[in-house]
C-alpha cells in the first residue's frame, strides 16, 4: 500500500485533537501568501480521483502551474497521481496537509463529495490559499454564504468548477439573451434527465471498508454510519442527503449559471418544490421539480420572473416541448421571450425559434476562455481581476441551488426567502435545514 507523507505521531496527534486544530480556531490570517519563489503556482490537490484527477490534469496544462501536494482518504488513488507527478506529496488527511504544506503551497482545489466542499475550503482560504472549488460550493446555505464572505474578506482568488460557463455555447446563450434576441424573457425551464436519488431505504448491512481506505475521514463532519460497500463511496453519495445534493445539487450549478448570468439575477423571492418529497433522512428523491420566483431585471417582460427545474422523468409542459423544433435535448434551458425562444442543450450550441424567422442569424465571435486556466491566471497576476465563477458570483448562484434541495423537503409549501437574514419568513421548520449538523469535533466557527 502507498503510505502517506505522515509521520505517526503526527498522525496521532491529529487523531487526538480531531479536526480541532483547523476548524475550531478563529478565521483568522495575515493575508495573503507571498508569491511562489519559481514563478509557478503551487497547487495542493483534495482528491486525487474523480472530479479531482480532471480538475488536476486541466489545471496541468498551465505553463506555470504545478502539484506539489494531493489528499486522499483512498490511498489506492495515489498510483495514477505519482505516475505522472513523481514529486508529488501525498497525504490521507486533509488538515494534515494543510499545516504541514504551509508555505509551500499557494492554491488548492476542492474536489471531495460534497459535504467536505466548505470545511476544507473555508479551512484554506483561512490559509490565505486561492480556492477553485467544485460544485455545488457547499452542501447547505449556510457555508455557501460564510466561504463567500471569507473569500472576499481575504482577497483570494476563487473559482467554482462550472467549466461549461466558460465553454462558447454557454456564453453564446448569455449573448443572446443579453442583446435581446428573443425580447424580454417571460419565463425559463431548466431540465436534467440525470437521477441522482434513490427512493428505497437504506440497507441493513455492515461492510467492512477496504484497508487502504479511512472511513472515518471521509465521513468528515457527517455523523457516524456504518459502512455500505458502493452505497456510499465512490460514487453513490451524490444520492445521499448527508454527503450529496441530488441530482439539482448535482446539476444545477451547471445549468442555472446560463439564465442567472444573461438575466443578471439575484436572490428568488420565493422557491416551491412540485415533486416527490425525499423518501426518508438518508435520501434524495428522484423526479423533482421545483419553481422559482426572482424579482425581474432589465432583461425580464415583468417585474418577476418564474424560472422552474426538473429532473429525472419531470418535463415542462406539451405546449412548451412544442416550441422546440427538433429533438428534445437531454439537458437544457428553455428561455420563452416576447419576440421567440431560445433553446440551450446542455453543453451544445443555443439555437433560436422559430426557425424561420431566426434563420441566418449567429452569435457573435467571443474570445476563448480556459475555465482553469482562466483562474490560474488570476492566482498568479494578482490585482482586481477575478476569475469568471469566481466566489461572489458562484456563491449565490450555489445558494439558489441549495434553495430548491431543501424546498424538496416541503413539497406544495411556497417558501418565502428572506436572503439578508437567511430565513424563510413563512417556515421556521423550513429555516432549521439552512444549516446542518457537525459531528463531535468537526463543528466550524460559527456555524454549528
Amino acid at each position: 500500500m502507498t503510505r502517506p507523507a505522515s509521520s505517526t505521531s503526527s498522525r496521532r496527534r491529529f487523531l487526538q485533537t480531531g479536526a480541532a486544530a483547523i476548524l475550531g480556531a478563529p478565521f483568522v490570517t495575515s493575508g495573503l501568501r507571498a508569491a511562489s519563489p519559481n514563478g509557478k503556482l503551487r497547487h495542493a490537490a483534495f482528491g486525487a480521483s474523480g472530479m479531482s484527477w480532471a480538475d488536476i490534469t486541466n489545471l496541468a496544462k498551465h505553463p506555470n502551474w504545478e502539484l506539489a501536494a494531493v489528499c486522499d482518504v483512498d490511498t489506492r488513488n495515489f498510483k495514477r497521481v505519482q505516475e505522472q507527478f513523481p514529486n508529488v506529496r501525498v497525504y490521507q488527511d486533509w488538515r494534515e496537509l494543510l499545516v504541514k504544506e504551509e508555505g509551500k503551497i499557494d492554491a488548492v482545489n476542492v474536489s471531495t463529495p460534497d459535504h467536505m466542499h466548505g470545511p476544507i475550503g473555508m479551512a484554506a482560504i483561512n490559509k490565505g490559499l486561492h480556492v477553485y472549488g467544485q460544485k455545488p460550493l457547499t452542501q447547505n446555505l449556510l457555508e455557501c454564504r460564510a466561504i463567500t464572505k471569507l473569500a472576499r474578506e481575504k482577497g483570494v482568488m476563487t473559482q467554482m468548477g462550472i467549466q461549461v460557463s466558460s465553454d462558447f455555447t454557454e456564453r453564446f446563450a448569455v449573448a443572446y439573451i443579453q442583446e435581446g434576441a428573443i425580447g424580454k424573457v417571460k419565463e425559463a425551464h431548466t431540465f436534467s434527465n440525470k437521477k441522482w436519488g434513490d427512493m428505497e431505504p437504506v440497507p441493513d448491512k455492515k461492510d467492512t471498508p477496504p484497508a487502504e481506505f479511512d472511513w472515518d475521514k471521509w465521513l468528515g463532519v457527517a455523523k457516524e454510519r456504518q459502512f455500505i460497500s458502493g452505497y456510499y463511496h465512490p460514487g453513490n453519495w451524490r444520492k445521499r442527503r448527508d454527503f450529496g445534493t441530488g441530482t439539482l445539487g448535482d446539476m444545477g450549478c451547471h445549468m442555472f449559471s446560463g439564465w442567472y448570468r444573461a438575466l443578471g439575477l439575484t436572490m428568488p423571492k420565493s422557491v416551491t418544490s412540485y415533486g416527490p418529497p425525499p423518501p426518508n433522512a438518508e435520501n434524495w428523491a428522484i423526479n423533482g421539480k421545483v419553481e422559482y420566483l426572482y424579482p425581474g431585471t432589465q432583461y425580464t417582460a415583468g417585474d418577476t420572473i418564474k424560472v422552474t427545474w426538473y429532473d429525472g422523468d419531470q418535463l415542462p409542459s406539451p405546449e412548451i416541448q412544442a416550441l422546440v423544433e427538433g429533438k428534445w435535448p437531454g439537458q437544457g434551458t428553455v428561455y420563452i421571450g416576447t419576440e421567440g425562444v431560445l433553446v440551450h442543450p446542455h453543453g451544445s450550441t443555443p439555437t433560436l425559434h422559430p426557425k424561420d424567422k431566426f434563420a441566418g442569424r449567429r452569435p457573435n465571435k467571443l474570445e476563448p476562455r480556459n475555465h482553469w486556466g482562466e483562474w490560474v491566471d488570476c492566482c498568479l497576476k494578482g490585482g482586481s481581476t477575478k476569475p469568471s465563477a469566481n466566489f461572489d458570483y458562484s456563491g449565490p448562484l450555489t445558494e439558489a441551488v441549495l434553495l430548491g434541495c431543501l424546498a424538496s423537503i416541503f413539497p406544495q409549501q411556497t417558501l418565502e426567502w428572506d436572503a439578508e437574514k437567511m430565513i424563510f419568513t413563512n417556515s421556521e421548520d423550513a429555516t432549521k435545514f439552512v444549516k446542518r449538523s457537525y459531528r463531535s469535533g468537526w463543528e466550524i466557527p460559527g456555524l454549528a
